[in-house]
């Protein structure tokens, strides 16, 4: 009866030490914890320092002039700043020459982009195999991008003059002369353009893309004798994803970009078919429009960023999926 007595007081002595030891190790490290407390704020706040420029920067460059952008939009003149809400919106988006514009611009994006994407991706997949010449038809592609803005001009306005070399080309299968920059044919000349400028960047990202697929998975996809395409489209397309909404921007960009090419080719009132929204707002710049320029831009930037949003879903939940594969 001692004998179970003694083992008894040890047992709760055994517990209660442990208890007590739980409970110190428990007290050590709740008051060791707030020692690293000051560590990692004191490291947030040297990586917000080293920050600092570039967001000064950010908002003297782009968030101070978008301010005033807005400012403009929903007053009636610089001068008197006399608030009108949304009635600048409203006179622009019953214009009729900015609804052109607009159509115009959404049409040659429409079909540009896509074909970028598309024709650039092809081209990568075919210079990704060991064929000769690949690297002279690299070279070739992208050549475009070396060659000034004022000599790209002057090549498409020799090539697509009324007298000019392609006409003289279609006149010996008996096609009729075409005024090209001046008739419903010039956004095929704007979208040859475009494409032959930025194909060639394009493909380059896409073939370092495709040359980052895993080579595991494309063993693994010979081993089930997979064809060309099943390979492409079930393992590399998946990895392409993010590739492939990058160049999907850019080319989008690009695409506002070309008013360069068109400006210097058919100056501030081309035809009907080559009327894009740069043109509406430098001709609102040119005379002092503010209010309208600055409702225009701002149409303009919020259907960019309902585009980018989209592509970015998309690429999200392709690029769960891969992730879950």
């Amino acid at each position: 009866m001692k004998a179970l007595r003694s083992l008894n007081d040890l047992l709760s002595a055994n517990a209660r030490q442990k208890v007590t030891k739980d409970a110190s190790e428990r007290q050590k490290k709740s008051l060791s914890q707030p020692k690293y407390l000051p560590v990692r704020f004191k490291d947030m706040a040297l990586s917000f320092l080293f920050m600092i420029p570039s967001l000064i920067g950010v908002v003297l460059f782009f968030g101070a002039p978008f301010a005033v952008v807005i400012f403009y939009s929903l007053v009636d003149n610089p001068t008197r700043c006399e608030f009108v809400g949304l009635s600048n919106f409203s006179r622009v988006l019953n214009n009729s020459a900015f609804l052109m514009a607009a159509r115009h611009t959404m049409v040659f994006s429409a079909i540009a982009v896509p074909l970028a994407v598309v024709l650039s991706l092809l081209l990568a997949i075919v210079l990704e195999n060991k064929i000769p010449g690949r690297s002279a038809f690299r070279s070739m592609f992208l050549s475009p991008m070396m060659v000034p803005i004022a000599s790209i001009v002057l090549i498409w306005q020799v090539l697509f003059h009324y007298n000019g070399l392609v006409n003289q080309v279609i006149g010996l299968v008996g096609i009729d002369k075409i005024d090209w920059l001046k008739s419903d044919k010039a956004h095929f000349v704007i979208i040859a353009l475009f494409l032959w400028k930025n194909l060639g960047y394009n493909m380059i990202l896409f073939m370092a893309a495709l040359s980052s697929v895993p080579e595991d998975q494309l063993e693994v996809a010979r081993l089930e004798n997979a064809n060309a395409w099943q390979t492409f489209w079930y393992v590399k397309f998946r990895y392409l994803s993010s590739t492939i909404v990058f160049v999907a921007l850019m080319s989008l960009i690009n695409s506002f970009k070309v008013f360069r090419e068109i400006y210097l080719m058919t100056g501030d009132y081309p035809y009907d078919a080559l009327y894009i929204l740069q043109h509406y707002m430098n001709n609102k710049f040119r005379n002092l429009d503010y209010q309208d320029l600055s409702a225009a831009a701002i149409l303009m930037s919020g259907v960019m960023v309902v585009i980018v949003l989209v592509l970015f879903t998309i690429e999200e939940r392709v690029g769960k999926d891969v992730e879950n594969s």
